[in-house]
């Protein structure tokens, strides 16, 4: 299969709603990271996002509509606070967890009850979910386990001969996946971190818990169960201000004849002068942003990434923290 990258385009848009309503499968931009989409109510389709991504058959999958879509259609509202959520924070990197009306096929929810919703913010991500009129289910478009595709290129380089189309959006601006929230309890639960954070979520709602994901738990959102987001090469994770330890650890690697490269915001630039950086910016917002581009250039030229952590985990920071131990904990 020939897999072609087309600009976002009113052709190209008409393309690739062609190749979703005949059950194809289609990489597409959002304001988070690339999805690999196909419409939601076409069982084969979403069978083959689970075969192209080598992705476990128990790991659900969202679905993407467009700010004018009417959710009644596919989920049940059952708390006022849902309209407060969704007026503030959508279009935008929120995913809501709802119980399913079961329009959206099994093969996406891996069976649950329950169903995840998002409504993305990118323009041309609207403009093609407006045109396909019908739920999009997308997890992110790269092999399973790989660091998420933030660029056209990204997923070519993962999906080159599996897919037919990869719309090129542009680099996405958020850099990590949605906030996931569990909204089917009378207070919302935090499945998944993300850029809507835990307090801009109690602003609009009063209250809202985290959910700490155990052993044999029934898996309501992506992203919580296995090993995400890792880069091809060797990583390393070290504590806020354990400079000692990251340099250790790069001499050591240098040592072995390895290239090591420390991940890190730019507070640390000064203390690791000379040495190769992967440079994340000043604000949790940059660091976020560019936190999987850093990943996947430092895989093509590092041995070893060592990433310093976050110095807490209030607002965005709770978010990069979730994919830094993942990717490189």
């Amino acid at each position: 299969m020939e897999t072609q990258i087309k600009k976002l385009g009113e052709k190209n848009i008409s393309a690739a709603k062609e190749i979703l309503i005949r059950g194809g499968v289609v990489a597409i931009p959002t304001e988070t990271v690339y999805g690999l989409g196909a419409v939601g109510t076409i069982p084969l389709a979403v069978k083959e996002i689970f075969k192209v991504k080598g992705r476990p058959s128990d790991n659900p999958l969202i679905a993407h509509v467009h700010k004018d879509y009417d959710l009644n259609k596919l989920v049940y509202i059952e708390h006022d606070y849902v309209y407060r959520l969704l007026e503030r924070f959508t279009p935008g990197p929120l995913t809501l967890v709802f119980n399913s009306k079961r329009v959206v096929c099994d093969e996406a929810t891996c069976g649950g009850q329950t169903l995840a919703v998002r409504i993305p913010s990118h323009e041309g991500c609207q403009q093609l979910l407006k045109a396909v009129d019908m739920p999009i289910v997308a997890p992110s478009a790269n092999l399973s386990k790989h660091t998420s595709p933030v660029t056209a290129q990204h997923v070519y380089n993962d999906l080159n001969g599996k897919i037919p189309l990869i719309l090129d959006g542009g680099k996405c601006v958020g850099g990590i996946e949605s906030t996931v929230l569990d909204v089917t309890e009378r207070t919302p639960r935090i499945l998944r971190a993300g850029l809507i954070t835990k307090e801009m979520i109690e602003s609009v709602c009063g209250s809202c818990d985290v959910a700490l994901h155990k052993e044999g738990d029934k898996v309501k959102s992506p992203g919580v169960k296995y090993k995400h987001y890792r880069p091809k090469c060797e990583t390393m994770l070290f504590e806020s201000g354990d400079i000692d330890g990251v340099i250790n650890a790069y001499n050591e690697e240098l040592n072995k004849g390895g290239v090591p490269f420390i991940m890190c915001d730019s507070v640390y630039e000064k203390e690791f002068s000379g040495k190769n950086l992967l440079l994340l910016g000043n604000t949790p917002e940059q660091i976020a942003s560019n936190l999987y581009d850093k990943l996947l250039d430092g895989e093509k030229k590092a041995s070893l990434i060592i990433a310093i952590a976050m110095p807490d985990e209030k607002g965005v920071n709770m978010g990069i923290m979730n994919r830094l131990r993942k990717s490189c904990g």
